[in-house]
């Protein structure tokens, strides 16, 4: 029997019961079998062999010499084993110190970060950070890093810095409190103490107590609002100055876990006012009756359209 030919077979699952058997009898088996264990942990790379082969050629011209190598097979099992076992380690040990946290429609959730700084979550949000980079120390650069898709109220630690990472833009904090908020066409920083600076398009400002950076389908707001001192999420009420509908639809849908139509209605018609998250009929009554419209409840389904007077 071909060894190295069967244990290819063997590794493609195409060996007949008859020759599987042949093979258990082998001295290699135990270790053929930690490297199909290890292997089917990590995600192989697709690999276009023909091209690959094409630009090995071209990179490097056949040559009118003729090598015959000898190859330990055993030997080299072994190796690969071992590397195998190496790699598979290092996958672990690198995402097994990823930290995420993830909140459902219509909940909230605190999370303590490793240098005492709170974070709040809002509804179906999600933030990541690397333990290993917040506890040691000789991994830590200038800053450390959190991955947010969502919305969430920081409180820092005094003397404590770190970034926040969005797809929308990136806020870096010392000593602070702020509120981040990124959802689809809307990225917004609230600073309720201290400095934040927030990047966005490669463009960094710093943004004081009491002000607010907001960016809605493209377009850079600042304004003030000093009266505030931390977001109405965290009293169960959503508030809004001059948002679109369509921003107060999506966080209606979030607070209560409904799916809202808007028939004939203009969604980029701005909304100043709140809404509470405890009682689903006055939160639509809040958002409808100011704008003049009326609204249709269907289990999960709710209906916005014109007020007609009836």
């Amino acid at each position: 029997m071909n060894k190295e030919h069967d244990i290819l077979k063997w590794f493609n699952k195409e060996l007949s019961e008859q020759e599987i058997q042949g093979l258990k009898q082998s001295e290699n088996l135990e270790t053929i079998e930690k490297i199909a264990h290890y292997a089917s942990q990590l995600e192989t790379p697709k690999v276009d062999a023909t091209n690959a082969l094409q630009s090995f050629k071209a990179k490097h011209p056949a040559k009118n010499v003729t090598k015959v190598i000898n190859i330990n097979f055993k030997s080299w099992l072994k190796v690969a084993a071992v590397l195998t076992i190496m790699l598979a380690t290092s996958y672990f040990l690198f995402f097994n110190n990823q930290r995420s946290f993830v909140t459902e429609m219509a909940q909230t959730k605190t999370i303590n970060l490793p240098d005492n700084s709170e974070v709040i979550l809002n509804a179906q949000s999600k933030l990541t950070y690397n333990k290993k980079a917040w506890t040691d120390e000789k991994t830590w650069t200038d800053h450390r890093d959190l991955e947010l898709d969502g919305e969430a109220f920081f409180k820092v630690s005094k003397g404590q810095t770190f970034s926040v990472n969005t797809d929308a833009g990136i806020v870096r904090v010392l000593g602070t409190q702020f509120n981040v908020k990124e959802r689809n066409n809307y990225f917004e920083v609230h600073c309720y103490e201290g400095l934040v600076s927030v990047t966005y398009k490669n463009e960094t400002i710093k943004l004081p107590k009491g002000h607010i950076f907001r960016v809605i389908n493209g377009t850079i707001e600042n304004f003030e609002d000093l009266n505030t001192l931390n977001p109405s999420w965290i009293q169960q009420e959503s508030s809004f100055n001059k948002v679109p509908l369509e921003q107060i639809i999506a966080e209606l849908e979030r607070q209560y876990d409904i799916n809202i139509q808007a028939k004939g209605i203009n969604t980029d018609q701005l909304f100043t006012g709140s809404f509470t998250h405890k009682d689903k009929n006055t939160a639509l009554q809040s958002v409808t009756v100011p704008l003049k419209l009326s609204y249709k409840i269907n289990g999960k389904n709710v209906t916005f359209y014109q007020y007609n007077g009836e």
